[in-house]
């Protein structure tokens, strides 16, 4: 079992749920019931494991682009787990916060979002953020906008003021950020705050994602040689 060496901040891109479902002639709804099984194990694991912040990436500004089914299987989704094991996600611990555009999410998803993070405010173990309806281009150009509508003098702007603007204001950077399904891209996903994480790809389908999978992740982290550019 790791003991030392664990990241602050792990990111996940939790892909392959389609297919998984495919590959056993399933219906995509399968694939994502699972996933939400295999994000819950997740979570609890993170909490075992003394990860203090979690970054799961749940539904992109691309994914709007997928078939009005799927789009809306993954709300539904999200609606039904949030009602359906919100209690087991207070047990473990667990803050959960939403990051991206609300403004583009029906109300009742929205109305959601504020129930789950009300609920969990006061829990003090894990902080886990959803990243729904997010983009890290879209991310950036909106804190761009934030800060000429401030009126941000342009020689006030570095780094730091530039990460207050940004969605994970309240976050450390993503120190290991893990992509399932053999896929080997960001597709959108903190490219700011990602500057200097490490990556790690595995061809397991995300359903298929247990907690030994996570540990071999976090053991490949820790034999890491940080170098931070220098």
């Amino acid at each position: 079992m790791i003991s030392d060496g664990i990241p602050l901040h792990v990111g996940i891109i939790m892909d392959g749920n389609a297919r998984w479902a495919r590959s056993r002639g399933l219906q995509n709804f399968d694939g994502y019931r699972k996933g939400v099984d295999a994000a819950v194990s997740v979570v609890k694991a993170a909490c075992e494991l003394g990860i203090s912040y979690l970054t799961l990436f749940l539904f992109s500004t691309e994914n709007w682009s997928r078939s009005s089914e799927d789009v809306n299987l993954v709300f539904n989704l999200f609606q039904e787990t949030c009602t359906s094991r919100l209690e087991e996600v207070c047990r473990a611990g667990a803050k959960i916060k939403v990051i991206g555009d609300r403004e583009a999410l029906n109300q009742n998803v929205r109305q959601v979002i504020a129930l789950l993070e009300a609920e969990t405010a006061q829990n003090e173990g894990i902080q886990v953020y959803l990243a729904m309806n997010y983009g890290g281009r879209a991310e950036i150009l909106r804190a761009v906008s934030m800060m000429v509508s401030e009126g941000v003098p342009v020689a006030e702007i570095d780094a730091k003021k530039f990460s207050a603007y940004l969605y994970t204001k309240d976050l450390p950077d993503p120190d290991l950020i893990i992509r399932t399904a053999g896929e080997k891209r960001l597709s959108n996903f903190l490219l700011w705050q990602s500057s200097y994480s490490e990556f790690y790809f595995c061809d397991t389908l995300w359903p298929d994602f247990e907690k030994e999978d996570f540990i071999l992740a976090l053991d490949d982290y820790r034999r890491r040689d940080r170098k931070y550019g220098k």
